[in-house]
C-alpha cells in the first residue's frame, strides 16, 4: 500500500524536522472534519458528541494553504463519518482540483453515496471499516451495515485502492479479525489491524489495554498473514509489559485537526498545540512552545499503542537496524528496546516470534 518512495519522502520530512523543528513540514494530516456519524459504535463515542460541530470549508482550505502542508502531505478526511459534513461535496471538490493526495475513511453506511463520491471525486485512497462478521458488526455498532460494507468493496475495489481496517477492541475477537483477513484476501485488498485505544476525541469509555484480553500470541498465525501490521500487533504484548521503548518521532509530522479547530501534540494526548480559529497552522506547528512539547513528549512519551503514530517509529528503528549497529543508534537516540534484553534486534525478535509457526 505504501512505495518505497512514500518512504522516502517521509524519511526527508524527518530529517529537515528533526534538524530544522521551526520549519517542520506535516507528512500526513487528518480532518475529524465533523462529529456528524450515523453509527453507534461501542469502540467510539462521537456519535453521542453535543452539541455538533464542522470544520468550515473556509477552514480547510486556509490549512491546506499553510506553508507545513506540501504537495506530498496525505490527509485523511473523516469524522465522525465524513460524508454527514454539510459542506463535504464542496470540500472533495477543492481537494480533487487542489490536493489530489487525499484518502477518504468511511463506515460505509450511505453506500451509494459514499460509491458515487469515489467515483466523482478519486480520492488517493478509500478506508473502510469492518470490526467482523456480520453479528459482530451489528453487536459493537449497533446498525446493521455489514452488506453495506460489502457492497462499497465490490464497488470500489477496481477504480481505487482499499484498505479494510479492522479494529481490535473489548467488543470482538480473534474470530472476527480472521473473518476480515479473509474478506481482505477474498477480495484482494489491503487491510489494516488496529488496537482499541483510549483517544480523548473518542470519548471511549472501556479502559483499553487492560480490558483487552486478547492473546496476541494466540493469533500469530492469522497475523503473519499480514506483513505490514505483523510487527504492530507482535509488539503489543511486550509493549504492554513495559518493555518495548520507542521514541515517538511520529508527532513530528504527522497531526490531526478537530472539527472545533483544536490541534492535539497527538492522537492520544489531550495536551494542544492550538487552535486553527486562533491562530494559522503555521504558527502553532512551527512555535516555540511546540518545539519545545516535541522535545518533551517525543523523548518521554510512549504511553500509546495507535496506528497513526507508533507504526512510524516502529519503521523508523527497524530501517535504521537494517544501515547500522544497534549499539550505535543506542548511541544516538538513548534507550530504545523491543524487549526486555536491551540488545535484541528487530531482526531477533521477530525470527523468534515467527519460528513458532514455521
Amino acid at each position: 500500500m505504501y512505495s518505497s518512495i512514500d518512504y522516502l519522502l517521509r524519511g526527508i520530512k524527518f530529517l529537515n524536522n528533526y534538524f530544522i523543528p521551526s520549519n517542520k513540514k506535516i507528512s500526513s494530516l487528518m480532518f475529524y472534519g465533523t462529529t456528524l456519524c450515523d453509527s453507534k459504535c461501542k469502540h467510539c463515542l462521537i456519535w453521542a458528541k453535543k452539541p455538533k460541530e464542522n470544520l468550515p470549508k473556509e477552514k480547510f482550505i486556509e490549512i491546506m494553504q499553510s506553508r507545513c502542508v506540501t504537495k506530498d502531505t496525505t490527509v485523511g478526511l473523516e469524522g465522525g463519518e465524513f460524508l454527514l459534513h454539510p459542506e463535504a461535496q464542496e470540500i472533495l471538490s477543492w481537494f480533487k482540483e487542489n490536493h489530489p493526495k487525499f484518502d477518504i475513511l468511511s463506515n460505509c453506511l450511505k453506500p451509494d453515496k459514499l460509491i458515487e463520491t469515489v467515483k466523482q471525486y478519486t480520492p488517493h485512497r478509500l478506508y473502510v471499516s469492518l470490526d467482523g462478521d456480520r453479528d459482530t458488526y451489528l453487536q459493537m455498532r449497533g446498525v446493521d451495515g455489514y452488506d453495506k460494507v460489502i457492497r462499497v468493496i465490490e464497488a470500489c475495489k477496481d477504480i481505487v485502492p482499499m484498505s479494510l481496517m479492522f479494529t481490535l477492541t473489548p467488543y470482538n475477537g480473534i474470530a472476527d479479525m480472521s473473518h476480515v483477513i479473509a474478506l481482505a484476501q477474498k477480495y484482494d485488498i489491503d487491510i489494516r489491524i488496529g488496537l482499541y485505544n483510549n483517544i480523548d476525541f473518542f470519548d471511549t469509555e472501556q479502559e483499553a489495554h487492560h480490558n483487552m484480553n486478547h492473546s496476541i500470541n494466540r493469533m500469530l498465525p492469522e497475523i503473519l498473514k499480514t506483513s505490514e501490521n505483523a510487527d504492530f500487533l507482535l509488539l503489543y504484548d511486550e509493549w504492554k509489559k513495559g518493555n518495548v521503548k520507542l521514541r515517538c518521532f511520529s508527532i513530528l509530522d504527522s497531526l490531526v485537526i478537530h472539527p472545533d479547530g483544536e490541534v492535539p501534540i497527538c492522537q492520544n494526548l489531550d495536551v494542544m498545540l492550538g487552535n486553527v480559529n486562533e491562530k494559522s497552522l503555521d504558527e502553532i506547528f512551527n512555535s516555540k512552545q511546540t518545539i519545545k512539547l516535541h522535545r518533551q513528549y517525543c523523548k518521554n512519551c510512549n504511553q500509546c499503542w495507535i496506528n497513526f503514530h507508533r507504526k512510524y517509529d516502529i519503521v523508523f528503528f527497524r530501517s535504521l537496524e537494517k544501515i547500522l549497529p544497534k549499539k550505535i543508534i543506542n548511541l544516538v537516540f538513548r534507550d530504545y528496546q523491543w524487549t526486555d534484553n536491551k540488545n535484541t534486534t528487530y531482526k531477533q525478535f521477530i525470527k523468534e516470534k515467527t519460528q513458532q509457526y514455521e
